[in-house]
């Protein structure tokens, strides 16, 4: 059976007078434990696998740099790094998961000038902000572009394009991978500066692109130097600039597109890590150390060179500095000249 409980009567305390003084010093002990306590999970992480959001599928730029990093930060931290692809919306689907994952450390977005610059132009209301939702762990390394002509095009420069395309306004036509990719933008907004009209044809990926260049049924493509130095190198088209502040190794012949003097306009395509925001400074410094060891590594350096890539080796408040520049450049431009990606 059960028995009814009834209430005892608890013990009457006598009050405690505290003084002003015992009370500030039982705050400052407070706040010594909590400041104590964040170096301390700092010290423990991580404690498990991290995961790095590649918003784009396996195979390409993104995920090449990811990997490659992943498996040396691996080794650093002691603990699984997994690459996990989230493609969809162009790069707008794995970007927006990563800007709400948890803020513990465990979860790096791969970031680029793709999702993380053009984007804040290409659309209106985007479900992210590149500067207000992300923390720059480090950037790893650069690409430039290269614009590429038919072999049968009689244009020697870009200069010749140019003065072609104003004499014959929507005659010439240019490719792309796609509708708000680099290729697209960086091209578009090469043709708006210049102020001529250039048909823009949207492929589905490069490899369809270069298909109908070599086959002459597109004019001209912008497309990252590392992939077109085979086609410039095999003679099937004419590499009229790139797109970098410098001449590219790859192509150390061919001017940059300020030195045509057609336009002031320079795009590459960086890569690195990027943590949600919030994410604890301590965690983001061990991160940071860790990954400038792994980018200044001679060897990391040679893969990224040889796949065209410049290695970057920037500090922490310099490559904000870089984002918010690029943010801010291209996002006025591309609202400038109207190119969206629907």
């Amino acid at each position: 059976m059960n028995r009814p409980v009834t209430p005892r009567a608890l013990p009457v305390l006598p009050a405690l007078a505290l003084s002003r003084r015992t009370v500030l010093a039982s705050i400052a002990g407070l706040t010594s434990l909590s400041s104590l306590s964040l170096p301390a999970f700092a010290q423990s992480y991580p404690s498990r696998a991290l995961r790095v959001i590649v918003p784009q599928p396996p195979g390409g730029g993104f995920d090449f740099v990811a990997r490659l990093l992943g498996d040396r930060l691996a080794k650093a931290l002691g603990q699984g790094v997994v690459v996990e692809n989230r493609p969809g919306s162009g790069t707008l689907v794995g970007t927006d998961m990563a800007a709400k994952a948890a803020t513990d450390g465990y979860t790096l977005l791969m970031g680029s000038v793709s999702n993380l610059v053009l984007n804040m132009g290409l659309y209106r209301n985007l479900s992210y902000d590149s500067l207000r939702d992300f923390e720059p762990v480090g950037l790893a390394v650069s690409y430039s572009y290269t614009l590429m002509a038919r072999k049968d095009l009689p244009f020697a420069n870009l200069k010749d394009v140019v003065a072609y395309a104003k004499a014959n306004p929507g005659k010439l036509t240019y490719a792309s991978a796609g509708n708000g990719s680099g290729q697209h933008v960086l091209a578009a907004a090469l043709w708006h500066v210049a102020g001529v009209d250039i048909v823009h044809v949207p492929y589905r990926g490069a490899q369809a692109a270069y298909q109908d260049m070599l086959g002459g049924r597109v004019d001209l493509f912008f497309d990252l130097s590392s992939t077109a130095r085979v086609q410039v190198d095999a003679g099937t088209v004419k590499a009229l600039a790139v797109s970098g502040a410098e001449r590219n190794p790859m192509h150390p012949d061919v001017p940059t597109i300020t030195e045509t003097g057609v336009a002031a306009l320079d795009l590459e395509s960086w890569f690195g890590y990027f943590a949600p925001a919030k994410t604890p400074p301590e965690v983001l410094e061990r991160l940071r150390t860790e990954l400038a060891r792994i980018i200044s590594a001679p060897d990391l350096a040679e893969i990224f060179r040889k796949a065209g890539g410049k290695p970057m080796a920037l500090n922490i408040e310099q490559t904000r500095a870089l984002v918010r520049r690029d943010v801010q450049r291209w996002t006025r431009l591309i609202r400038d000249a109207d190119i969206r990606a629907e």
